[in-house]
């Protein structure tokens, strides 16, 4: 389980406007931290055409190495600290240029100049 690595991941339970159910994530915690079970992930949802220009929201096109089905984004403004144990499975990895966008846009999500 390493940065940049897209897992299915069981986000059940959550409350209010957090995105829900199982789904694919990305991992966008550095490798080099945290001595406990944790992972930082951001979850990826659907494209939509009003996503193209969201500043925390990253493209990803289906491809051999992300093995996505369809068009997404990762939503960078929903990230989260999960156990190890909700990430079911890896999907794929995210590729170095989406994920350098995806730290440029934590960069943004916390204000970080």
């Amino acid at each position: 389980m390493i940065q940049g690595e897209i897992w299915l991941v069981n986000l059940d339970p959550t409350v209010g406007a957090k995105i829900k159910k199982t789904r694919p994530c990305a991992i966008v915690s550095d490798n080099a931290i945290g001595v406990l079970p944790l992972k930082i992930i951001a979850p990826l949802t659907d494209f939509k055409e009003r996503y193209q220009n969201v500043p925390w929201m990253v493209i990803l096109t289906p491809n051999s190495h992300n093995n996505l089905v369809k068009a997404s984004v990762l939503d960078l403004f929903q990230v989260r600290c999960v156990a190890e144990e909700r990430l079911i499975h890896k999907i794929g990895i995210v590729d170095a240029e989406n994920l350098v966008k995806a730290q440029s846009a934590l960069k943004i999500v916390f204000g970080i100049r």
